[in-house]
């Protein structure tokens, strides 16, 4: 099953809070992404459900193996899309938001592609 776009904002925002924090629970998801508690509680629900995420009886949240390579993913094609987009000139702002769009939809070729120029530019 095809992860929604918000599904892989989850996924993202879980990784860089265990990677900030070494731990994540729903009302740390729900102040990062200014998402209310029940939006959180439901979205969690359906990522544990798909088996991307374990939640522990403190309510502590972890990446599964699939949950961490899909927000792995999502990640490195934020990170580069924005370096990216800076350095042809946008703003800061711009670039991050726009590549918050951009990481979802970019095909895997596209990608790639982008990081070999990026990478042969370096």
């Amino acid at each position: 099953m095809k992860l929604q776009e918000s599904g892989e904002n989850y996924l993202e925002t879980i990784l860089i809070l265990t990677q900030e924090k070494g731990y994540v629970r729903s009302v740390d998801i729900a102040h990062a992404l200014s998402f209310t508690k029940p939006s959180v509680s439901r979205a969690i629900s359906v990522l544990k459900k798909a088996e991307h995420i374990t939640v522990d009886t403190d309510g502590g949240i972890e990446l599964t193996q699939t949950g961490r390579q899909i927000a792995e993913q999502i990640y490195e094609r934020h990170r580069l899309l924005t370096e990216y987009l800076k350095a042809i000139g946008v703003s800061e702002e711009t670039a991050a938001a726009d590549a918050c769009r951009m990481e979802h939809v970019i095909s895997q070729e596209t990608f790639d592609r982008l990081k070999e120029h990026v990478a042969r530019r370096s």
